[in-house]
C-alpha cells in the first residue's frame, strides 16, 4: 500500500513539474529509485515522464520556441548516446551516488546563474553554452531523468521568460524522452509492467498537470526557482546517503 501511494504523489508531482517547473521531477526520480534498483527505476519513470509529456505539450502546444530548440537538439543525441554508455558498465550504487552528485551539481551551477545572472545570459547565447546544455541534457536525462535541472540553467541564464520556458521544456523533453526509449530497451530495462503502470498513474500526472498549469501564473519566478533548488538539493543528499 505505501509504495502505491508513492507512486501515485510521484506521478502527481511528475504532472506538475511538467506544467510548471520541470526540476521538481527530482523528487519523482528519488522515489521511483528508493521503490524499484536504480537502474530498471530509470524505464519504469520514463513511461511516466512521457505520459506528463504528453499533457504538457497539449497545454502549452502555442508556446514552444523553436529557435531555442534547434540550438539544443543536435548535441542530444551525443549525450544520450554517453548516458546510455554509462549506464551500460554501472551498478546500481555507482549510479545512484552519481545521480545524486550530478543533481547537487545542477544545484551548485543553478546558484551561480542566481548569483550572476546578468553576465550568464551573455554567455548563454553562444553556441557552445547551447551545445553544453543540449550534451549535458541528453547525459543527464539517460541515466538519472534528471535533465531538467541542466534545462533550468540554459534557460534561466537566457532569462527566458516563465511560459516560454515551460513550453520549450515541454516539447524539448518529449522529443528527448521518445528518443531514449530504443536505448533503454536495447539495455534490457524497459518492460512491459513499466507501460501499463504509467497508464495506470496518468489521472494523477493529469491532475498534477492541471494544478501546474493554474498555479505557474500565479506564483514568481523566484519562488518557483527557490522550491526547485531545494527540491533538488534534498532529493540528493537522499541518493547519496541511502
Amino acid at each position: 500500500m505505501t509504495q502505491l501511494l508513492l507512486f501515485g504523489f510521484a506521478a502527481f508531482v511528475i504532472g506538475y513539474s511538467k506544467t510548471a517547473i520541470g526540476g521538481l521531477a527530482v523528487i519523482s526520480v528519488v522515489i521511483f529509485a528508493s521503490i524499484l534498483p536504480t537502474r530498471s527505476s530509470t524505464a519504469a519513470i520514463l513511461m511516466v515522464l512521457i505520459v506528463g509529456d504528453l499533457f504538457a505539450i497539449w497545454s502549452y502546444r502555442r508556446d514552444c520556441d523553436l529557435q531555442l530548440m534547434r540550438g539544443l537538439i543536435p548535441s542530444v543525441l551525443p549525450g544520450l548516446a554517453l548516458g546510455a554508455g554509462f549506464l551500460a558498465i554501472v551498478d546500481d550504487t555507482v549510479l545512484r551516488r552519481s545521480i545524486g552528485a550530478l543533481l547537487l551539481a545542477m544545484v551548485a551551477l543553478q546558484l551561480v546563474v542566481n548569483a550572476r545572472r546578468d553576465r550568464l545570459g551573455q554567455v548563454a547565447h553562444g553556441r557552445a553554452a547551447a551545445w553544453a546544455a543540449g550534451m549535458g541534457a541528453g547525459f543527464a536525462t539517460m541515466t538519472a531523468n534528471a535533465a531538467g535541472a541542466v534545462m533550468t540553467v540554459y534557460l534561466v541564464a537566457k532569462q527566458v521568460d516563465k511560459v516560454r520556458f515551460v513550453g520549450t521544456s515541454a516539447w524539448f523533453f518529449f522529443g528527448i524522452n521518445l528518443l531514449k526509449i530504443p536505448f533503454s530497451t536495447s539495455l534490457g530495462l524497459l518492460a512491459w509492467a513499466d507501460v501499463w503502470r504509467a497508464l495506470a498513474l496518468a489521472p494523477l500526472v493529469g491532475i498534477g498537470a492541471w494544478l501546474g498549469r493554474h498555479t505557474i501564473r500565479r506564483i514568481s519566478q523566484a519562488a518557483f526557482e527557490k522550491a526547485v533548488l531545494a527540491a533538488s538539493a534534498l532529493s540528493a543528499l537522499a541518493l547519496l546517503v541511502r
